[in-house]
């Protein structure tokens, strides 16, 4: 059983920057590809980011891609994101998530095993 638990949300101006960290316990870190989801209220979960084991793979939405980078540390049993030219529809509830599946980055919420309990970003314009 793994844990995450993301840090690092806050309230942001447009244009702004924050980087997201989960950290994770409970598990072999190395073995898990990671990804990165928001929800904003009202709306569906939708996928950011994943990073696969080794962090050799990465995968980014079309609406975050160039702005936000995703990293890992598998050392520290955490992975990272980069968030920077924050838009206020970034403005969400951003959770961490963990896959134990083969190398890959997965988009689908389904696809991922374990959850964070997320951190809000909120972007002010």
């Amino acid at each position: 059983q793994v844990q995450l638990v993301e840090s690092g949300g806050g309230l942001v101006q447009a244009g702004g920057s924050l980087r997201l960290s989960c950290a994770a316990s409970g598990g072999t870190f190395s073995r898990y590809n990671m990804g990165w989801f928001r929800q904003a209220p009202g709306k569906e979960r939708e996928f950011v980011a994943a990073i696969t084991w080794s962090g050799g793979r990465l995968h980014y939405a079309d609406s975050v891609e160039g702005r936000f980078t995703i990293s890992r540390d598998n050392a520290k049993n955490t992975v990272y994101l980069q968030m920077n030219n924050l838009k206020p529809a970034d403005t969400a509830l951003y959770y961490c998530a963990a896959d134990k599946g083969l190398p890959r980055t997965p988009t689908n919420k389904f696809e991922y095993d374990y959850w964070g309990q997320g951190t809000q970003v909120t972007v002010s314009s």
